[in-house]
């Protein structure tokens, strides 16, 4: 758009470009033209950004699950809820689409990663998994049972 519109706030820019594409829809023909190369990259980004949000939910819970393993002796109570309630929020922002796209090997490895650089100096994380031993199936279980998938760092 030539008034840079997209570029400074976006948000008004996306509420003049739904308001056009609602006037579209019904019918109306309008003078002001749509932004179709920015509203298409932006209905991309939307998927994406869904998908990161997905896969950022899981990366959090498999920390959780991590500190689980590695001091079963801390802040257990904390980190299941937080474990739950990640995988919980994960589970209501899944989309089938997203079960060809998300490999939890990245997610993992930055979980692993974080874990090892927030170590307590005298609680060294011991040895884990070299990839992560989880199916995204297990993750998003409506039944997921934390001590089920603790073991499976063993």
């Amino acid at each position: 758009m030539p008034d840079g519109l997209y570029e400074h706030d976006i948000l008004t820019w996306a509420e003049q470009q739904a308001a056009l594409l609602r006037r579209l829809a019904n019918g109306e023909r309008v003078n002001a033209a749509v932004d179709w190369p920015h509203v298409i990259e932006e209905l991309q980004d939307v998927g994406l950004s869904e998908l990161r949000a997905c896969e950022s939910l899981l990366r959090q819970a498999l920390l959780h699950l991590l500190k689980l393993h590695l001091w079963p002796d801390g802040a257990v109570t904390h980190w299941r809820s937080e474990a739950v309630g990640f995988l919980a929020d994960a589970q209501a922002r899944f989309t089938p689409s997203m079960r060809k796209k998300i490999s939890l090997d990245r997610p993992y490895q930055k979980a692993v990663a974080q874990v090892r650089a927030g170590a307590p100096e005298n609680q060294p994380p011991g040895a884990l998994p070299g990839a992560c031993p989880f199916t995204l199936s297990e993750l998003l279980a409506d039944d997921v049972e934390l001590g089920g998938l603790v073991a499976k760092l063993r």
